[in-house]
């Protein structure tokens, strides 16, 4: 019975729009524990025990994670189900604050890129990327992912990101001609590779060797190296969503509308996840301490 009821709960899921792959694996092995135990409906004790089965408490923390919403989407309509209490804790960890470029920094992580290695396509592709990172906030693996085609004169198109959906990311008039220069030398080395970034392999580029690339730039430039402390190549995506934020005008409609169209243009599934760039640096925080102060006195937030 609770594997039925499982995989009513998996296709609703899905219809939704989620690929829900991991969590389908995890409530099947929970439905098959439940019924070796000739159990039909959620046990609170049966889940935390099948749940403890994990090795790490974070683990533990997310399978008990996919039942509890198991159990409240079956209980709505079968109140034998019982919702177990989260005992493992929170299933994620709190995201640590970003690491946040200035544009002096940015610069020099670009000209270090462009001065790496070898006289070779490669120093033309790394100081691109990193340039297009910082001026459009995609994600490295959205970049890397471009074909020739995806520039278009209104932009570059976005297919099938993070969250299965594609957008369009209008280009500064500079970052187009950064582009356009790296063409005219990256055309002749690979004339029939359609990505938009390659290696000097003339193939795509891959996650681990812009990461090498970026750490042996921010290591030129002077950036921090301690492993909880230092800029990643996504620091160049949360730098652009900063100052973003920075030049929200004022008014809480403004305000309003301005998070949701950066949270469009990011490619987030979830305005939530835009908001939490509101504590990245200090003016934010102090911006939102003062709003908040005028608000409990009195005054206009």
């Amino acid at each position: 019975m609770l594997a039925a009821a499982v995989a009513s709960y998996v296709a609703v899921r899905r219809a939704a729009g989620f690929a829900f792959r991991s969590e389908a694996r995890a409530l099947e092995s929970f439905a098959a524990f439940t019924a070796a135990r000739t159990e039909a409906y959620v046990r609170a004790p049966l889940a935390i025990e099948w749940a403890g089965l994990a090795r790490s408490v974070s683990q533990r923390a997310r399978r008990l994670g996919h039942v509890i919403r198991l159990a409240r989407y079956l209980r709505a309509e079968d109140v034998r189900h019982e919702v177990p209490p989260p005992v493992f804790g929170a299933e994620k960890r709190a995201r640590p604050a970003p690491y946040i470029l200035s544009p002096d920094q940015i610069g020099q992580l670009v000209s270090a890129a462009a001065r790496s290695g070898y006289r070779t396509l490669r120093r033309d592709t790394y100081s691109t990327l990193f340039a297009l990172l910082a001026a459009t906030g995609l994600r490295v693996s959205e970049a890397i992912r471009l074909r020739l085609d995806d520039l278009t004169p209104d932009g570059l198109v976005i297919r099938c990101s993070k969250f299965h959906k594609s957008r369009l990311v209008p280009l500064h008039e500079t970052a187009r001609a950064g582009l356009e220069r790296y063409l005219q030398r990256r055309l002749p080395y690979a004339p029939t590779e359609p990505h938009l970034f390659i290696s000097i392999r003339r193939k795509p580029l891959l996650l681990h060797d812009v990461e090498v690339a970026f750490r042996t730039a921010a290591r030129a430039s002077g950036l921090p190296d301690r492993p909880r402390s230092r800029p990643t190549p996504h620091s160049l995506r949360h730098t652009f969503a900063v100052k973003a934020l920075l030049a929200c005008p004022d008014g809480r409609d403004a305000i309003t509308q301005h998070m949701l169209a950066l949270s469009t243009y990011l490619g987030h599934a979830k305005v939530a996840d835009t908001y939490w760039y509101l504590e990245a640096v200090p003016e934010l925080m102090t911006d939102i301490a003062d709003r908040c102060e005028r608000f409990v006195m009195g005054g206009r937030p």
